[in-house]
């Protein structure tokens, strides 16, 4: 759990750099897709108050790899500001579960300790 909750704590803080645009990182790149889609954040579409508007591709021009244009207009808050509290929220849990099973580790040992 140690080592799990120390990854997930320096994936969330890279998150956060990442769409803070802190070091160098820049959240205009591809870096979390690799290069090989054009997905984006969840949130840039779907953020509270967001009204989002789907362009009518041409009539005949469907394809698999076709996407469709999309305007999105009337946030309350940019995306990247939601990934930031979002991977806070992540990293407070993580640091509350360490806490947590340390306690349980020490109950447990001292549980043991009292039966002799």
């Amino acid at each position: 759990y140690t080592v799990w909750a120390a990854l997930w704590v320096a994936w969330n803080v890279f998150i956060i750099c990442f769409y803070l645009d802190v070091g160098g990182l820049s959240k205009e790149s591809d870096l979390l897709t690799f290069n090989i889609s054009a997905h984006h954040s969840w949130w840039s579409e779907h953020g509270p108050g967001c009204v989002r508007r789907e362009m009518q591709e041409a009539p005949g021009v469907r394809t698999t790899e076709s996407h469709s244009y999309i305007t999105v207009m009337g946030c309350f808050m940019d995306y990247q500001y939601i990934e930031v509290m979002h991977s806070s929220v992540q990293i407070l849990v993580a640091l509350l579960g360490f806490v947590y099973a340390c306690y349980v580790v020490s109950a447990i040992t001292e549980e043991e300790d009292s039966c002799e």
